[in-house]
């Protein structure tokens, strides 16, 4: 720990959400000492522009972390369980982006503005938790804070970019095959994604539910620190939209919930905006989220299914708040604290 600027890294610098961190970076003016950029043998070599300098990509390997303080990580999960501990060993401090040690008791998972004295407890890795349990953490901290989620059923309606680069090409490809009637054979997903919804997002686990939906209940209790009785459950859909994840969130309370008292908790909420007005057909979509930072809240009502319950809709850029943002963010706070 230490009280000058720090070195930092950005590994996987030339993907789609290491690309997506540069400019978060750029935009958030966070003071460095040095900064290096890091990538596979691949597209080591390669030339990236950042704040106005050109700057060679270095290969990643056990030796480029010798005089970094803080690593920026978002090359997958095995990379990162590859180099996270030595990282950490050489007082690195590592902030991951993959699904590699979320779940980890010694990895404290965190979103920026919700839990930030968890980092006080990282042994040199900190996590960044799952695209979709990261949007919903913001407007959720604030509800449960003053009303105690009791249960929980979220719906999300994910983006193609959040399968990556691949997926992407793939639903314009799909929509343009599509439209010209023409038979198109799906690669990134297993049916087509254009002009179609597919109720599966990563493998299936042994309960029915997919990994993407156990990333859901497992890092929403480790975030808010919630017990084992309180019970959530998700559904995860792939929807053919390019940037912005949306979610249809119905949460059960312990205490009664005021939705004018609610409504005016979020709106005065950090990292969140309220768009909630139905008389003026006010509310969220994925196209308003795109390249901003909030995460935007409406369709706000009292639950007719639950007791003491609120169903919202919320969005956000998945890109953004649910990868490169929040990979900045924590960074920022690991700086303000100090803890590093």
């Amino acid at each position: 720990m230490t009280n000058k600027l720090p070195d930092i890294a950005v590994l996987g610098a030339t993907g789609v959400v290491g690309r997506e961190i540069l400019n978060i970076l750029e935009e958030e003016k966070i003071k460095y000492n040095s900064i290096k950029f890091l990538a596979s043998s691949r597209s080591a070599g390669t030339t990236i522009e950042f704040n106005g300098e050109k700057h060679t990509v270095i290969e990643a390997n056990e030796n480029v972390f010798d005089d970094i303080d803080i690593c920026l990580a978002s090359a997958g999960g095995e990379t990162s369980k590859k180099y996270a501990p030595i990282a950490a060993k050489k007082h690195c401090v590592y902030i991951d982006n993959s699904s590699a040690f979320r779940m980890d008791d010694n990895v404290p998972l965190v979103i920026a503005g919700v839990n930030d004295d968890d980092l006080k407890m990282h042994k040199g890795i900190i996590a960044n938790p799952n695209c979709s349990t990261s949007q919903l953490m913001l407007p959720l901290k604030a509800l449960h804070d003053k009303y105690k989620v009791k249960r929980m059923i979220v719906s999300t309606y994910q983006a193609v970019s959040g399968a990556g680069l691949k997926a992407i090409n793939e639903l314009t490809d799909n929509t343009k095959t599509n439209l010209v009637g023409m038979p198109f054979e799906p690669s990134a997903f297993k049916y087509e994604i254009a002009f179609n919804v597919i109720p599966q997002i990563d493998s299936f686990v042994e309960n029915g539910y997919t990994k993407e939906e156990m990333k859901v209940t497992n890092e929403t209790r480790k975030i808010l620190h919630l017990p084992q009785e309180v019970k959530i459950s998700c559904t995860a859909v792939r929807v053919p939209v390019y940037i912005g994840h949306s979610e249809a969130v119905s949460v059960e309370f312990e205490k009664d919930v005021n939705l004018d008292e609610a409504r005016e908790l979020l709106k005065n909420t950090w990292g969140v905006e309220l768009r909630d007005d139905i008389s003026t057909y006010t509310y969220p979509t994925p196209k308003d989220a795109a390249g901003k930072n909030p995460v935007y809240v409406g369709r706000m009502r009292k639950s007719i299914a639950f007791d003491n319950g609120l169903d919202f809709f919320c969005v956000a850029d998945n890109l953004r708040i649910g990868a490169a943002l929040n990979t900045v963010r924590i960074a920022k706070k690991v700086i303000e604290m100090n803890l590093y």
